[in-house]
């Protein structure tokens, strides 16, 4: 097996891999149980802990019953009321002995010895004294004392007959017994030790005395203190264990120490890991036979297959593939037998793409030239034929505003009206966006007119998408051979040259003429909509009160637009002003709005409110000399001066055609109406240009207002801009107010006027004399204000 081939790779690979994953396996599991081990020690030391306790109370319990047996007997009391020495120091021997106490000793109430079985050193019958006097706040106490070097259990009780006439102190060493019992219930070993200037001296201990001395030794060494040691080390050995103080007097501790060796804890795991090893010694041998077994079961038809590509290479497509296996490699090998017919599946599926088009399923531009030519040589030698070439109207504007996916719907639904109206031999293709173009081989010019009108017919009717009806409408060019041109690239042009001609005309379908005028204009079923609603009434005149900032008086109003469309219900300013503006009708609205404005204007002017009203112009407004007799002309009618409006201009409007522009507003200013700057911030515009014009109002874009009171910038902006209006000797009116905050901030910047939803949103202009009578200025600036200010 060679080292290089694909077989030993493949059986070096999976050995590898078997070999890293067992190794990360071994290390983790061997990692594991001994985290898990040290863990488990600690849990048991902690509950050991608990036991021990328990059973160090339940030695006091036992002992105190003992005591009290003692402390309730009736002779006992007598001899102690009688004063009966003998008897008293007899029973304190006898049941001393009986329950093995070391000292029995009875105190009378001023705290002193009246009798003892043993004679008391001073620090014992200090210790002894302290538990007495302990017990009286309690009735009965129990604790650990050390007398000298050794530990006792102490147990005070009461002698009652029936008042207190006495107190029982017994003391217990501490021995064997509670260690024992303790390394029983928790097979933990258990040592109690006495420390005395740093001294560790063992007292009782489960070990053997050799590791009891060791054990002691350590924890001199370590300076251990009460509390959990993960990681002691005696004799070789790793324990973990748990310090529990029992009892200090001055420098002298009684400490028991319960310690778990580690490696018992972790013994049976240490058995799992051998195991470990062994199943991974037959793992990687069986491992090793496996990946030899499977690397040929893949390279031999690998082989195999590579024979047969070799062939197909060299132009044999008939040799034979096993395709009868259901595995990868019975896949690979149908993929081999299959690969001759998409190869020629694959030409025929170019050149469908390069003369058809995928969309509609027509000819394209290029198949579209091919049949012209055919055609046009079946023509030759006194024969005739026709290009009709139809682009869409106002399909770039659906096309943008509903979405690609509903221009290309739309598409098809053209190019099955054409179909319907076209018969063989002519031949209809697309031949690219919204152009069409339909060849007539044989035909006359009369057919070919004719057959224009009849699409022009059907394209009237609108087109019915997606809950939509769409208006397009089309502009159709009409050339033909020989009368126009002689060759396929002439005629097209020239056809494509009538097309424009009867798009920039509106005259539906045009024969090429030399001299016709290329220019076009487009519109949307959007314009006819336009014009309905100006014609039925459906636009609405709303108005948003400007208010003085510094005074709080609505001093103004401005005049807005908005459209109740019979089926779309309110429809905003910026769903169709900017279509308006590019399709030029945006004049009929402005001239709408101006009359209303006047009417509203003239109708407040009688209940005695007389508000500036300011109507927004476009430039295609602006773009008009006669606006200035247009304006007049309505002022007229509702007998109204100019300075009841105030007329605001963009800057972009102002600077698409700044000579134009300032004419007009020239002869607007003449008139004595106020100009405004719309928009201020958002243009371009020269400031140089600006300070010529005959303005007398500069209005900040809501952008700068809206967030002003959270960053720092924008409030920056509207104070300089209010600044420089005010330098420029204008007045400056914000535009975006939503909140008091807002208000008194650019009250204490200084600016004039302001309008926004803080004041009033856009209402019917019917709705506001009603509002006015309701309004109610809100003066009190905040802190934000003055600290701007």
């Amino acid at each position: 097996m060679r080292l290089r081939s694909l077989e030993s790779r493949i059986v070096i690979l999976f050995l590898v891999l078997i070999l890293a994953v067992q190794l990360a396996a071994f290390l983790s599991i061997r990692s594991a149980i001994d985290v898990n081990g040290r863990a488990a020690v600690r849990n048991e030391l902690a509950v050991s802990e608990k036991v021990f306790s328990r059973l160090v109370d339940q030695y006091a319990q036992n002992l105190t019953q003992g005591a009290r047996l003692l402390a309730n007997e009736y002779g006992f009391k007598t001899a102690i009321s009688t004063n009966d020495r003998e008897t008293i120091e007899s029973a304190l021997a006898n049941h001393g002995d009986r329950i093995e106490a070391s000292h029995t000793v009875l105190f009378n109430l001023d705290h002193k010895v009246s009798a003892s079985t043993t004679s008391l050193q001073a620090d014992v019958e200090a210790s002894l004294k302290r538990m007495v006097l302990k017990a009286e706040q309690s009735g009965t106490t129990t604790g650990i004392a050390i007398f000298g070097t050794q530990p006792y259990q102490i147990v005070v009780v009461p002698v009652r007959a029936p008042v207190t006439i006495g107190w029982v102190a017994m003391a217990f060493p501490i021995d064997k017994r509670l260690a024992k019992d303790m390394r029983d219930l928790s097979s933990m070993q258990v040592s109690i030790f006495t420390t005395r200037g740093g001294a560790w001296m063992p007292d009782e201990s489960t070990l053997s005395p050799d590791e009891s001395a060791a054990l002691g030794a350590r924890l001199q060494e370590l300076n251990a203190q009460p509390g959990f040691m993960p990681q002691l080390q005696v004799g070789g050995n790793d324990y973990s264990a748990r310090l529990i103080e029992l009892a200090q007097s001055g420098d002298a501790r009684v400490i028991a120490v319960m310690q778990r060796s580690i490696s018992e804890a972790v013994a049976p795991y240490r058995r799992l890991q051998l195991i470990l090893l062994i199943l991974t010694a037959v793992g990687v041998i069986i491992a090793i036979g496996g990946s030899i077994f499977i690397a040929k079961r893949i390279t031999g038809p690998l082989k195999k297959l590579g024979e047969t590509a070799r062939r197909l290479g060299a132009g044999d497509y008939q040799g034979d593939i096993d395709v009868t296996r259901d595995d990868e490699i019975g896949e690979l090998s149908k993929t081999f037998a299959s690969m001759r017919d998409d190869i020629a599946n694959r030409e025929i599926e170019v050149r469908r793409l390069a003369y058809w088009d995928t969309l509609t399923d027509l000819p394209n531009r290029a198949q579209f030239a091919y049949l012209l030519q055919g055609a046009i040589e079946q023509a030759d030698g006194g024969g005739s034929c026709f290009v009709l070439m139809m682009d869409l109207d106002r399909f770039k504007n659906v096309n943008d505003i509903m979405g690609h996916a509903f221009g290309d719907a739309l598409l098809r639904q053209v190019a099955q009206r054409l179909q319907q109206q076209v018969a063989a031999p002519a031949r209809i293709a697309r031949l690219g966006g919204d152009e069409f173009a339909i060849l007539l081989p044989g035909a006359t010019l009369e057919d070919a007119t004719g057959l224009a009108a009849r699409l022009l017919k059907t394209l009237e009717q609108p087109i019915a998408l997606e809950d939509q009806n769409v208006d397009l409408g089309a502009g159709i060019g009409i050339a033909g051979y020989p009368e126009h041109a002689r060759d396929v690239q002439s005629l097209l042009s020239r056809v494509e040259v009538a097309m424009y001609a009867a798009k920039n005309g509106g005259s539906g379908a045009v024969v090429y003429d030399p001299d016709i005028d290329k220019a076009s204009q487009q519109s949307l079923s959007l314009l006819s909509e336009l014009r309905h609603a100006a014609e039925q009434n459906e636009f609405r005149l709303f108005v948003q009160p400007k208010v003085d900032l510094a005074s709080g008086v609505v001093s103004g109003m401005e005049a807005l637009v908005r459209w109740v469309h019979p089926e779309r219900g309110m429809v905003f300013p910026d769903n169709f002003i900017p279509f308006a503006e590019k399709t030029g009708f945006i004049r009929v609205i402005t001239q709408w709005v101006m009359e209303k404005a006047a009417a509203t204007a003239s109708e407040l002017a009688r209940q005695g409110l007389r508000m500036r009203v300011s109507v927004n112009l476009s430039t295609r407004d602006l773009m008009d000399q006669e606006l200035p007799q247009k304006f007049a002309a309505v002022l007229a009618r509702h007998q109204l001066t100019p300075a009841a409006f105030c007329l605001e201009i963009t800057e972009s409007a102002i600077m698409d055609d700044p000579v134009r522009a300032q004419h007009t507003l020239e002869s607007l200013h003449a008139m004595g109406v106020a100009l405004s700057i719309d928009d201020f911030g958002t243009g371009y515009s020269s400031l140089a240009y600006l300070k010529r014009l005959p303005v007398q109002e500069l209005k900040i874009d809501k952008s700068f207002v809206l967030k002003m009171e959270r960053d720092a910038g924008d409030a920056k902006i509207v104070r300089s801009t209010i600044d420089l209006g005010h330098n420029l000797g204008l007045k400056v009116v914000a535009e975006g107010i939503e909140s008091q905050a807002a208000w008194d901030m650019l009250a204490a910047m200084g600016c004039d006027q302001g309008q926004g939803y803080f004041m009033s949103k856009p209402m019917p202009a019917e709705d506001f004399a009603g509002w006015l009578a309701r309004w109610t200025p809100p003066l009190k600036q905040s802190a934000a204000a003055r600290e701007v200010a």
